[in-house]
């Protein structure tokens, strides 16, 4: 565990320090994101955090690779030299698109590329459980389906990129229950305890971390798709590399009951899948109404759930962090039903939720309970 949080340290101290000095660059060379009608920012903010991003993540593997501990996911086949080339394309097509903007099938095709380059370094799904039976995947169609899942995480993350601190908050999130799931996952089944997913995670909360300090509210520089495209993939590659390595017959739960006994068996799949959960749904919903309305769906709108919440009366910040409260409910929730009696996490969720569904009404309870002007006192 010390060697992870060292990575998680570095990531997180490298990012920050490069971030201040990419903000200047991109200041110098007027890299800036524009004022548009969707965005809540009213004075032009440099971007290409991403780059930033990406250094912290290279300290990070550079020194996890002289630990004693952690330099033996180095030698294990080709992850993290995978993870490594994945993360250096994608930041490439996202520099060009902060800089100089690309339309959306050429952004589609460099991630396509960096997904397959991945998954040709044996970052790719080897199987999926169903009911009863495990499906092993081909060669073609473990290929096919990790550029799927790649492409799709990259873009949810993608979407919802749209206030100051929000997608590096909440994926750091996501990557922290992550990295909380994958360890315990190797403690429990007493398997080797530096494997790739944790490294990737770990490294991924620092670099979301250090980034924040720059880009919450009031940002000072956006990571721009050079970042949220690398952050995605980055989650993306958490869960391929651990799905590669779990028996989901054996299970990983910490107790079922009745009609949830098989529940641990899908849980190495579901965990990475609830981990998206912000900003799947937020992707899921912007698809849908988009294609009802005859427009793209990559189309811009100003209908996020972060918008939603903007109307309801929240500012900027607490709209922020009610989507991280979400993004830690869906998250934590699933690793507490892989860790945790199954009642105890019921318990824990349902009360989550409660909270969560108060505080995202609050503006309206408050206007509820404020006397009107024209009544007397």
């Amino acid at each position: 565990m010390r060697e992870y949080l060292l990575t998680l340290f570095v990531a997180a101290a490298c990012t920050y320090l490069t971030v201040g000095m990419i903000r200047a660059v991109a200041i110098r060379f007027r890299v800036l994101a524009e004022i548009r009608d969707r965005d809540v920012h009213d004075t032009p903010i440099p971007r290409l955090g991403g780059v930033g991003m990406l250094l912290g993540l290279l300290a990070a593997l550079l020194v996890a690779s002289k630990l004693p501990l952690l330099r033996n996911v180095f030698g294990a086949g080709g992850d993290v030299r995978g993870v490594v080339i994945g993360a250096l394309v994608i930041t490439a097509v996202g520099v060009v698109d902060d800089v100089w903007g690309l339309d959306a099938i050429t952004k589609l095709a460099g991630q396509t590329l960096a997904a397959g380059l991945m998954a040709l370094q044996g970052v790719q799904l080897f199987w999926v459980p169903l009911p009863g039976q495990t499906l092993v995947l081909d060669s073609t169609s473990g290929t096919l389906l990790t550029i799927l899942v790649v492409v799709v995480t990259v873009n949810a993350v993608n979407f919802v990129d749209g206030l100051d601190g929000l997608a590096a908050g909440v994926i750091g999130i996501a990557a922290s229950a992550f990295f909380l799931f994958s360890y315990v996952f190797s403690v429990q089944h007493n398997v080797e305890r530096a494997v790739t997913p944790s490294l990737v995670s770990s490294a991924l909360v620092g670099m979301c971390a250090g980034f924040l300090v720059h880009n919450f509210s009031p940002a000072r520089i956006f990571m721009g798709d050079s970042g949220s495209m690398l952050i995605g993939l980055l989650l993306a590659s958490s869960t391929l590399t651990l799905t590669g390595r779990v028996d989901f017959g054996g299970g990983v739960g910490g107790g079922g009951a009745g009609g949830l006994e098989r529940l641990p068996t899908y849980l190495p799949l579901l965990v990475p899948l609830a981990v998206l959960g912000v900003p799947a749904v937020d992707m899921g919903l912007a698809i849908v109404r988009r294609t009802r309305a005859r427009r793209s769906p990559f189309a811009p709108d100003k209908q996020h759930l972060h918008h939603r919440l903007l109307e309801l009366g929240h500012s900027q910040r607490r709209a922020v962090l009610i989507l991280y409260g979400w993004t830690a409910l869906v998250a934590y929730g699933a690793v507490g039903l892989a860790v945790l009696p199954v009642a105890l996490a019921a318990v824990l969720i349902a009360v989550g939720l409660v909270v969560l569904v108060l505080l995202v009404g609050w503006p309206r309870l408050q206007a509820t309970g404020r006397p009107s002007g024209n009544l007397l006192p």
